[in-house]
């Protein structure tokens, strides 16, 4: 018996995710974020030409099995990195990014399952400046962006797929064996990734980071943050620190808010029902049930949310949405 199996990553920049100088390209249209990536990908490579993503890691994996043993095994797949456009007024430039060569080892197999792994990524389009200790003290280049990917493939034919690391930017999607979207990566730092992410702090110099990834949320949750982020009213953007408490159950409240970046955890009377990652809505059930929160949701990492008063949203698509977060009673 032959399984085969693939596991892919598209990361992107998605809105809100750039902070300090360096956002003000993108606040003036010269730079661009991206459009979040379709829930199943039809077309890798052209998706990469209509510039819909920063880079892909694509591995493909196969076992056979006899008599209940692996007897043969092999895998492929492939780095793709995109290109970065910049627009000035009616002028247009394109700066291709540097892809770092694929890094896959050895493959760890038994008689019951086989493990396969990659590392794909490079250095991004537009050279950046940033502060060095030596003279000049100041460097211009790209940082560096990657993801390693993970397949576990088993004797019986399960599959697990695994985001072991990546760059701490941008936001990393990862898709299953039938290129449907499984994973998100939990957690970006424009920041530490922009200032950091150069030479031995890579895997390239035999030093990755650690990623979290996190469920997907709903198709509905995708269709209401598009709306939440490009309709009339402006969310308020607010950060929490890590442990900080975002509501409480018991207290009023109104507001809708969507999870941009980061962790948040749902209590109810104190016990921990779920934890949901960027993507996810959480607040609708208040604005139906009386104006009093259900449940406490807290910060499990340091988290960037989009907050409006959910009277600003379609009322039928929230209490489709509250059918879904009843947790205590699915708990």
């Amino acid at each position: 018996m032959r399984t085969e199996a693939a596991v892919t990553s598209i990361s992107w920049i998605p809105s809100e995710a750039i902070a300090g100088a360096t956002k003000l390209p993108f606040q003036s249209g010269i730079a661009h974020y991206d459009a979040p990536p379709p829930d199943v990908i039809e077309d890798l490579e052209e998706l990469r030409q209509a510039d819909r993503f920063r880079f892909a890691n694509h591995l493909e994996a196969w076992i056979e099995v006899k008599g209940g043993r692996i007897v043969d095994y092999g895998q492929s797949g492939h780095g793709l990195i995109g290109s970065t456009t910049l627009r000035l007024g009616n002028r247009r430039a394109v700066f291709e990014a540097v892809p770092l060569p694929d890094l896959q080892p050895a493959p760890v197999v038994t008689a019951e399952k086989a493990l396969f792994v990659q590392t794909a990524g490079g250095r991004t389009g537009v050279p950046a400046p940033r502060r060095v200790r030596r003279a000049p003290f100041v460097q211009f280049s790209a940082p560096l962006a990657w993801t390693t990917l993970a397949l576990e493939v088993h004797v019986d034919g399960t599959v697990e797929h695994h985001l072991l690391g990546a760059s701490p930017f941008p936001r990393h999607w990862i898709y299953g064996t039938d290129n449907k979207l499984v994973k998100k990566s939990g957690l970006i730092d424009f920041s530490s990734w922009y200032r950091r992410a150069f030479g031995k702090h890579s895997p390239w110099g035999d030093q990755d980071s650690p990623a979290f990834a996190t469920e997907v949320e709903t198709a509905l949750e995708r269709r209401l943050s598009v709306d939440l982020m490009h309709g009339a009213t402006k969310p308020k953007i607010r950060k929490f620190a890590a442990g900080a408490m975002i509501t409480e159950q018991g207290e009023p409240g109104d507001e809708l808010f969507l999870v941009l970046d980061g962790v948040v955890r749902v209590e109810v009377d104190g016990d921990r029902l779920a934890e949901y990652g960027p993507g996810s809505m959480h607040g609708e059930r208040a604005f139906l049930e009386g104006g009093t929160r259900t449940s406490s949701v807290r910060a499990v990492t340091q988290c960037k949310l989009a907050m409006v008063s959910a009277a600003e949203v379609d009322r039928g698509a929230l209490e489709e949405l509250s059918v879904g977060h009843r947790r205590e009673d699915q708990s």
